[in-house]
């Protein structure tokens, strides 16, 4: 590809813009992503086209990068605000055409935590992947967790903590569900710096996620496992 600057966007053909999409998105660049969804929004194709083969595949190779130490924190959040961008003009049109989704997920901070930096990566990768996300902040109670995953028909609860204080606090969440005979309803995945898999096998969740793109992985295997095992 050229540099930016000698780029006509509407003068690239399909292929060359999903392309020149993916580049845009992995360097950040908010407003080529939109005007490059408009233009194939122009050509007819379908937004949830648009959406899997240029926005999910682009944040796909972004969050792999990431994974692997290449891109870091700032660069990420650059590409998933470049992909909200493009997700803003996609998103009342999906609703229209009623285009699958890959599931929903409520996502918070635990009781007594206020660092959201990694729950707000992960939100976003998971957007970008196609899920629905109800992000509840920081410092959340059982009660807000329970309520949320009613109230939104939810698949996957997403908890995260950054504090070893806070971090028991995920399983009086797992073991409340437990109690209410709602835990086997849910896939309950787990995340921050002081955790690690033993602790997530400990508690009781299903999966501990060290990284955003660990998350979105581990989260469409576990749904798309949960769909296998509801039509079988």
């Amino acid at each position: 590809m050229a540099d930016d600057d000698e780029i006509i966007l509407s003068d690239l053909s399909d292929e060359e813009l999903v392309e020149q999409m993916m580049d845009d998105l992995y360097d950040g660049m908010r407003p080529e992503i939109e005007e490059s969804v408009n233009i194939l929004l122009e050509r007819g194709w379908e937004p949830y086209r648009i959406l899997t083969e240029a926005l999910v595949a682009g944040m796909t190779i972004v969050g792999h990068d990431f994974r692997d130490g290449i891109l870091f924190v700032p660069e990420v959040l650059l590409a998933a605000n470049a992909m909200k961008g493009g997700m803003f003009i996609l998103k009342p049109l999906l609703a229209e055409t009623g285009a699958p989704k890959q599931g929903k997920m409520v996502i918070g901070t635990v009781k007594g935590d206020i660092h959201d930096i990694g729950k707000n990566l992960v939100g976003m990768m998971m957007e970008g992947a196609g899920f629905e996300v109800v992000d509840l902040g920081i410092n959340n109670p059982v009660e807000d967790y329970l309520e949320a995953l009613v109230r939104e028909q939810a698949d996957i609860l997403g908890m995260s903590a950054l504090l070893t204080t806070t971090m028991p606090y995920m399983k009086v969440v797992i073991d409340t569900m437990k109690e209410k005979g709602i835990r086997d309803d849910y896939i309950v995945l787990v995340g921050g710096a002081p955790l690690n898999e033993e602790f997530g096998r400990a508690i009781g969740a299903d999966a501990y996620c060290r990284d955003a793109a660990v998350a979105v992985e581990t989260a469409k295997d576990f749904v798309k496992r949960r769909h296998n095992q509801m039509n079988a």
